[in-house]
């Protein structure tokens, strides 16, 4: 793959943040209450001889706390499960002795958890596959859990109370983790939980994604998502939404891009600035991405700085287009691209469809009828998309080349990210 442009440094965003307002305040009279909220980090156990390695998908089960252990590619059948959150009465001892800490929690559950914790956001396997490495909302926290014993080896608090999206550098020793109601990004050694560095964002940072090699690491801010103050005449209360790309050895921000002046430009002052999910095309020349509120996906050339197209996917007659009704004002949530760049995966989370587009011409193929799509990802040998059901709790395979269903393997309670990980070979859960 080529190297994108080196981004042209510029002044970081200074705004005050103001997305998840509520949620903030609260946190941050935690933090005056008890002085501080300091990363609480575990030694990591023991060292294992590196073992030989499986590729397998991780699907994160956010509401049952659990990851699925599935085959990365093929029939996609269940290989194991993992306990994510084995030490959960431990934590919420924690939560409901803070009264502050409680209702922020309570806040979350109630907000974006819809009436469940979040106990599993993102995921991922340490490079060794004798760990997964995961996201926990409604803990605030980044964990790594033993395969073999199924325990905690380190955890880290993020700051702020709230850990979402979460990305691995290529060369799999760091994870870089947005804490949403501190406005910042944490990256991580992925193996030891010891925090590297940070960067500030924008309001409620969520994807993140590593570029040129490990170099720069490109963090999308949402803004406040948590109000049904949706109509397109209050969007100026959802916050500072902007993209951050910060320098992934000095943790310096080097540049931001607003996309409201470049969809203004290009006539679509309608859509939101909120960036969701986003993949680059392979030679890292295109970024394409989902907003708030619409159902499609925006065109963005990394060279010029510029929106180049904006394709509009169907809409679900039985699906409301009341704003106020859509999960964390996403309406689309979810998209990849096949290994040769030349196929879009996109999961219509609230049309409740998955389909695949012609990059090239931008002409969607099927509409694979699907309960909820939360995620999409792509298979291990490249041939299919895989998209998380969080409705209907399974997974389902669709192939890039003609668009079909494949399969679907039924998962545990809300799955949303799925990952491409690493386990031991013969592992099937674990042992003690």
């Amino acid at each position: 793959m080529h190297a994108a442009p080196t981004p042209a440094p510029t002044t970081p965003a200074t705004a005050p943040a103001r997305g998840f307002r509520r949620l903030r305040t609260i946190a941050a009279a935690a933090v005056l209450a008890a002085g501080a909220v300091a990363p609480a980090l575990a030694t990591a156990g023991t060292a294992h001889a590196a073992p030989a390695l499986r590729e397998v998908m991780f699907v994160g089960n956010n509401w049952d706390g659990t990851a699925d252990v599935i085959e990365s590619s093929g029939a996609f059948a269940k290989i194991g499960r993992i306990n994510v959150v084995p030490d959960k009465t431990q934590r919420l001892a924690a939560i409901y002795l803070n009264p502050v800490n409680l209702a922020v929690y309570l806040a979350v559950q109630q907000g974006p958890g819809e009436g469940h914790d979040q106990l599993v956001d993102d995921l991922y396997s340490t490079p060794d596959g004798t760990a997964l490495v995961a996201s926990r909302p409604s803990f605030g926290d980044v964990v790594s859990i033993d395969l073999a014993t199924d325990k905690v080896k380190w955890r880290f608090a993020v700051p702020g109370y709230r850990s979402d999206h979460m990305a691995v550098s290529p060369d799999g020793t760091k994870v870089a983790v947005s804490s949403s109601l501190s406005g910042t990004v944490s990256v991580l050694d992925i193996t030891t939980g010891k925090q590297l560095g940070s960067f500030a964002t924008g309001d409620t940072p969520h994807e993140n994604i590593w570029t040129n090699g490990g170099k720069y690491i490109w963090n999308m801010s949402i803004g406040n998502v948590s109000t049904n103050l949706d109509d397109p005449s209050l969007d100026w209360t959802k916050g500072d939404r902007h993209i951050t790309i910060a320098d992934a050895s000095t943790y310096k921000v080097v540049k931001t891009i607003d996309m409201r002046s470049r969809l203004d430009a290009f006539g679509r002052k309608d859509l939101s600035n909120a960036v969701r999910p986003a993949v680059f095309s392979p030679d890292f020349s295109k970024l394409y991405f989902q907003v708030s509120f619409f159902n499609g996906f925006i065109e963005y050339d990394v060279a010029t700085d510029k929106i180049t197209r904006i394709k509009t996917l169907p809409k679900n007659p039985a699906t409301s287009d009341d704003r106020t009704t859509f999960v964390n004002d996403s309406r689309h949530h979810g998209l990849s691209v096949n290994p040769a760049g030349t196929k879009l995966c996109v999961a219509g989370t609230m049309d409740d469809y998955a389909t695949v587009v012609d990059r090239a011409t931008l002409q969607e193929g099927p509409l694979v009828t699907a309960s909820k799509p939360y995620w999409a990802t792509v298979s291990g040998d490249g041939r299919d998309c895989v998209i998380s059901e969080s409705g209907a709790d399974r997974v389902t395979a669709i192939d890039f080349g003609t668009g079909q269903k494949v399969v679907s393997v039924p998962v545990g309670d809300h799955p949303q990210r799925v990952r491409i990980a690493h386990v031991p070979v013969g592992w099937t859960g674990p042992t003690s």
